[in-house]
């Protein structure tokens, strides 16, 4: 591993609360708190405190000790389907306040690349059906059965109210049979040793209920202004936007885009047009999206979001995000602090 790639699992990324909820989990199983704490760099105050954050080879560390001491390897997926939205901390996210099934899953997915970024996640939709591919980013060996998991244990809880059936692919073995997985998520297929670990899941068309515990606590967070509502609408200009946030940082460019709605970039440009923005304000709406959640929500250093947005520097991000907000990225940082 080279010096950038070790500085890299050193920089705290991941909030301690993920780690709390983890050794409760175990705990619950008989399984001691010292013993999995020992020697992996993680304190009891650091779980305790709401502003703590853990590096990646913390999480490995914990992870590690954890992973032997399950006697089940459905524990994994148990744990992921315990983290509901609430429990991601979704403060200040920016999520469509009225029933829009589709914008929900991609704005999750997008949180869960900034808030949780462990492993990375590629969503792609067809009609009404989505899937999300889960991408190790990190190599991380042994312990990426047990993150997949937890990643789709998740999913499934937070999506579950837009989506009533999911297709899981692992690609690694399982000794269990598949009906004793079908019993953590009734009707859901399980499929191992696949070509890559991903879910599919179709819409239900049902509208979201409004009795949720953990939808009104999503909704109550909501910021979108009525130009956001009106922009997406538009069925084309939401299929953009949903591939724009499924690789910010990668080259994202009109002619990509338009080649995966298939249609001509011209035809993309006057769909844009009539629904009132351009490919390049969308891109930044997103861009920025992205950088403010990073800013406010993990201690990621500033040339590595610069890097993750695809900015070929931190000065052009900088100097991008202050023609956005009004604010360099540095201040909005130092604001967040100051308020937890």
């Amino acid at each position: 591993m080279d010096t950038l790639n070790s500085l890299a699992l050193e920089v705290p990324i991941v909030s301690a609360r993920y780690a709390y909820r983890f050794i409760r989990f175990m705990e619950s199983r008989g399984v001691k708190r010292h013993t999995i704490l020992e020697d992996t760099g993680v304190t009891e105050d650091m779980l305790e405190s709401p502003e703590a954050s853990l590096s990646m080879n913390q999480v490995l560390a914990v992870l590690g000790k954890a992973d032997w001491l399950m006697t089940d390897e459905r524990a994994a997926f148990e744990f992921g389907q315990q983290l509901d939205l609430p429990s991601h901390g979704l403060l200040g996210f920016a999520v469509l306040g009225q029933e829009n099934p589709r914008r929900l899953i991609s704005m999750i997915v997008q949180y869960l690349r900034v808030g949780l970024p462990l492993m990375d996640m590629e969503l792609a939709s067809t009609g009404s059906t989505f899937r999300i591919r889960l991408i190790d980013t990190w190599g991380l060996g042994s312990l990426r059965p047990c993150l997949t998991k937890i990643y789709m244990g998740s999913i499934h809880r937070v999506s579950s109210q837009v989506c009533s059936h999911f297709s899981f692919q692992f690609d690694f073995p399982s000794v269990i049979p598949e009906e004793d997985w079908k019993r953590l998520a009734p009707g859901c297929e399980f499929e191992f040793n696949a070509n890559v670990s991903q879910v599919t899941m179709p819409l239900n068309g049902l509208p979201i209920r409004k009795d949720d515990a953990s939808l009104e606590f999503l909704v109550a967070r909501t910021r979108h202004d009525r130009k956001q509502h009106i922009l997406e609408a538009d069925e084309t200009v939401m299929q953009v936007r949903e591939l724009m946030m499924s690789q910010p940082g990668r080259p994202c460019t009109t002619e990509n885009i338009a080649r995966r709605l298939d249609i001509s970039p011209r035809t993309l440009r006057q769909h844009l047009a009539s629904a009132g923005t351009s490919f390049r304000e969308l891109r930044n709406d997103i861009r920025e999206s992205f950088a403010t959640l990073y800013l406010k929500d993990t201690n990621v250093p500033l040339e590595s979001i610069a890097e993750k947005l695809g900015f070929s520097d931190q000065a052009g991000f900088t100097k991008a995000y202050r023609s956005w907000t009004g604010h360099t990225p540095g201040d909005v940082r130092r604001k967040a602090r100051k308020k937890k």
